[in-house]
């Protein structure tokens, strides 16, 4: 089970949220559009490109969460190595003055993927410099094991890759870095609708971080609605404790002889 799952909140280093739901802004049709999805979805972290801010009105996006008293994470998409992204969170540290981060470098632009011998790397040097690291992994356990021993408050494995909605491609491995992991687990990337939500807190994810799936819908406010809803309902269903499989069937109110 992952580890902030036993609360109602969710814990991320020393930083509490009674929201489950973490939101991108990547995508956003416009500010008015995004700020009603934002509220629709009750997040209280949301996420912004550092290096994309300037060309992209993060300005703009930075004030509006403030606003909301929506939280920021930064994040360091558009990095490609170790020393980009750690420039780039120094930077967004002092910009904004909170030591939260969502580590992110991607290997190549085609897929997306995160690049793990720069993460590991810039994930090492960042918490020793006393940041609370959300790391964007693969669904790949072992890794997720490294980033765990290298201290990040939050281990972030994709469902699968970025803007895909292909949901998560790999549940068994979501499950065995949840099985294993001494830190939240966050499913981050490739959710396309709010089933594919409610399955990763059913998978015990501790949290799911979402941006196109809302931003890109044809009703983004009304997605935002439904994924809080999915993310909500997924972690009830978890705690509840669903019914074993069986082969065969088994009638709910046997007859009597």
């Amino acid at each position: 089970m992952g580890a902030g799952l036993a609360t109602a909140g969710l814990a991320i280093g020393g930083h509490r949220y009674s929201s489950r739901l973490i939101m991108g802004t990547g995508g956003a049709a416009n500010l008015d559009v995004l700020e009603r999805s934002l509220v629709a979805s009750g997040t209280e972290l949301t996420t912004v490109a550092m290096r994309r801010a300037d060309a992209g009105g993060g300005t703009g996006v930075i004030d509006m969460l403030r606003r909301l008293d929506i939280a920021v994470l930064p994040n360091t998409a558009g990095c490609r190595t170790a020393a980009e992204a750690v420039l780039t969170a120094q930077l967004a540290r002092e910009a904004l003055e909170t030591d939260l981060v969502k580590l992110e470098i991607h290997g190549d632009d085609r897929t997306l993927l995160p690049d793990p011998v720069e993460l590991l790397d810039a994930a090492d040097t960042l918490v020793d410099d006393g940041f609370t690291v959300l790391a964007y992994t693969s669904d790949d356990p072992i890794v997720a094991a490294r980033l765990r021993d290298a201290g990040v408050a939050a281990v972030m494995p994709l469902g699968s890759p970025i803007g895909t909605g292909l949901g998560i491609a790999n549940p068994h491995n979501i499950e065995m870095i949840v099985a294993s992991a001494a830190t939240p687990v966050i499913l981050d990337a490739g959710v396309g609708t709010a089933s594919d939500a409610a399955l990763a807190m059913e998978l015990g994810c501790d949290g799911v971080l979402l941006a196109s799936a809302v931003n890109r819908a044809d009703d983004p406010p009304m997605m935002a609605q439904a994924m809080a809803a999915a993310v909500h309902g997924g972690f009830l269903a978890r705690r509840a404790g669903r019914i074993p499989r069986r082969f065969w069937a088994q009638a709910s109110s046997p007859a009597r002889d």
